[in-house]
């Protein structure tokens, strides 16, 4: 299915566009609704050029008379029994205006008009593909009303009678369907042939009336191709029964050739007259003033014969003003021939033997022409002139002017032409530089440190910086542990650092990301230990951490007084089991839930300082997980089985990490460490 709304838009010329605009706004003023109907929608389906517009309106059109000819129509006759009007706008454009109806035909040839819509109208038509409707209308514009499937006989490329009597309720169907088959080319469909052909036996073109007689006579001279329909309606008989003294010797075939080419010529430059009064000039040519007269006085039109009759006048008035000093430059004529009415144009360049006004034409179609090629698109386009610039087609006009005329030929002049119309330029780009990534990761990993306190509200705190920021500190080989590794608790110089910590965090002034604890592992409660894998805090400003290779909760917890510090981890290589008197981190005997600790308020705990562990892996970013702060719990019960007493049941470390000896001091020996790998 086409798109309308488009074919409305570029297969109408602007003048006919203008022309439906302004019935389009004198409708709306007289409260009716307005359909584009009959050949020119069957023209839009088919690709077809449009030539006349037929409008109905939901309505009494004789009533938008009077606007229309305000609005710069001209009337060129009415037929007040139907409602029709018809109107002849500026530049050629020529438009039927009818209101909506439905025919009956109590004799043939002699409708009884009812007023009614649109559809009716469209089912009271000739053939289908002639019933078509396009709203235009302002919610519905370029919608397609089609009751009888035209389109399909369109693309079938036949005509098909609506009614099954159509042909005997009015004979002037028949010759409407001679004059399609000539100028489209179509076929008449199986069972419209039969019926043509009973009709044209039983001679019913003899009931046709004057209006039509007079209508389909004047519709050959609107013809593209008025000699090819002439000979089409004479060879079928109906000119006998329409005008006899009419046939194709009575027309000037060479003239109307030469007025074809004529045509041609002035479309290529722009100009597209008309050619409806000069063909059926040379079509009448060889008639005799006598039955010129009668075949004048036939037609429906009275402005049409008219225009007939002025074709000398309106070419004198445009020779004179050819010759003149209008046009005594070479853009003063060309702006005469794109702005003088099309049909003088025409029938002066038939008529005219002037050798200058020949010489002129010849200017106009040839020479003139070949100054667009002297348009410096390369300048345009250095000076960023384009067809989004605004008042880009009239500054092409004033340039093709300019060059014809011989003040635009050097470089220099053009560009002091061009450069007024030159957009300023655009800035400069903008280049982002992006600093070179690790080889091992596309991009910079974040790390995510979480620093909870025990006892404190400012637990869900969390640090997010740069890892080229933060991995200073040289990175130890650790090993993997088992999972009863004992806690280590941090030695009191945490409790200085911490507030620093905390500090550094505040002023930092970043929305840190806080990742919430997943829904299907529940929070465990804070032990009385330190995680195993921990950063290390302290007091001085600078805060240096290692991405850990996997989620990291590091809690920074005061140890109880009371508690003596437990055993250094074993040294590397030795056996990963647990101290006999210190229980494992999980082991829990079945069905028994680790005790909750009784928290010790952070102000009055000294927690000591645990070195940062990592794994040298890829970084890859950590997810904070928000540790739960620790409320008051109940006393503890007796140790649980298999757990040293006196101890706390420490939760489960997130990762399987060695733990480095803690620096020797006085009261534990110390043991030597693990070797240091640097980091890369």
């Amino acid at each position: 299915m086409p798109d309308y709304i488009y074919l409305l838009k570029n297969r109408l010329s602007i003048h006919q566009r203008n022309a439906l605009d302004q019935i389009r706004l004198a409708a709306r003023e007289a409260g009716m609704t307005v359909f584009l109907v009959g050949g020119a929608v069957r023209d839009l389906t088919s690709g077809s050029p449009v030539f006349d517009l037929d409008v109905t309106v939901q309505g009494n059109a004789l009533k938008l008379k009077k606007t229309l000819e305000k609005a710069g129509g001209k009337l060129w006759g009415e037929h007040e029994p139907s409602r029709t009007l018809f109107f002849r706008f500026p530049v050629g454009v020529t438009v039927e205006i009818s209101s909506a109806r439905r025919e009956e035909y109590p004799k043939p040839g002699k409708p009884v008009y009812h007023w009614d819509t649109v559809l009716e109208d469209l089912r009271r038509r000739d053939f289908t593909a002639n019933a078509m409707a396009l709203s235009l209308n302002e919610h519905s514009y370029g919608l397609l009303m089609d009751p009888l499937n035209g389109v399909a006989d369109i693309e079938a490329r036949q005509l098909r009678l609506v009614s099954n009597y159509g042909f005997i309720e009015d004979p002037s169907r028949l010759l409407r369907a001679t004059r399609l088959v000539a100028r489209l080319g179509w076929q008449l469909d199986e069972r419209t042939q039969t019926r043509f052909q009973n009709a044209k036996e039983e001679k019913t073109i003899e009931a046709l009336s004057a209006y039509h007689r007079g209508y389909e006579l004047e519709e050959i001279g609107h013809e593209e191709d008025g000699l090819r329909v002439l000979a089409a309606m004479e060879a079928e008989g109906w000119m006998h029964s329409l005008f006899p003294a009419w046939t194709t010797a009575s027309a000037d075939a060479s003239a109307l050739e030469e007025m074809r080419k004529l045509v041609t010529q002035l479309q290529m430059q722009g100009v597209s007259p008309d050619i409806s009064a000069v063909s059926v000039h040379y079509l009448t040519a060889k008639l005799s003033p006598k039955d010129l007269a009668a075949l004048k006085a036939t037609f429906v039109r009275p402005g049409f014969v008219e225009e007939w009759n002025n074709l000398d006048h309106a070419a004198k008035e445009f020779n004179k003003q050819l010759m003149g000093k209008e046009a005594a430059t070479p853009s003063a004529t060309w702006k005469l021939f794109t702005t003088a009415d099309p049909q003088a144009v025409l029938w002066l360049g038939l008529t005219s033997k002037a050798p200058a006004v020949q010489a002129k034409y010849k200017n106009f179609f040839t020479v003139w022409p070949e100054a667009r090629q002297k348009i410096p698109h390369a300048l345009l386009q250095e000076l960023r002139i384009t067809p989004e610039v605004q008042g880009y087609d009239e500054m092409i006009s004033r340039l093709f002017l300019g060059v014809i005329d011989g003040d635009l030929e050097t470089e220099e002049q053009l560009r002091a032409f061009l450069e007024p119309y030159s957009p300023p330029a655009p800035p400069p780009p903008v280049t982002v530089r992006r600093t070179r990534s690790s080889k091992k990761s596309g991009e910079k990993s974040k790390v995510l440190v979480e620093v909870a306190f025990d006892g404190d509200a400012d637990a869900d705190n969390a640090l997010q910086l740069d890892e080229d920021e933060v991995a200073e500190e040289p990175i130890e080989d650790v090993e993997d542990e088992d999972e009863s590794e004992p806690p280590v608790s941090l030695p009191p110089a945490a409790k200085k650092g911490a507030p620093a910590l905390k500090k550094l965090v505040a002023e930092s002034k970043l929305n840190f990301p806080v990742a919430k604890p997943s829904p299907s592992t529940k929070p465990e409660a804070p032990s009385s230990k330190a995680s195993p894998t921990a950063v290390k805090a302290s007091a001085s400003p600078a805060l240096h951490v290692v991405a850990p290779a996997k989620q990291v909760k590091v809690h920074v917890m005061a140890k109880q007084p009371a508690k003596p510090a437990p055993p250094p981890a074993p040294a590397r290589g030795h056996s990963s089991k647990p101290a006999p008197n210190h229980a494992p981190s999980h082991a829990h005997p079945a069905g028994k839930k680790p005790l909750p600790v009784k928290p010790v308020p952070a102000k009055a705990a000294a927690a000591k300082q645990a070195p940062a562990k990592s794994v040298p892996s890829k970084p890859v970013p950590a997810k904070v997980v928000r540790g739960p702060v620790a409320k008051p719990a109940a006393v503890a019960k007796p140790a649980v089985k298999h757990s040293a007493p006196g101890k706390k049941t420490a939760a489960k470390a997130p990762a399987k990490v060695q733990k480095k000896p803690e620096p020797a001091k006085k009261s534990h020996p110390a043991k030597k460490a693990a070797p240091v790998r640097k980091h890369k």
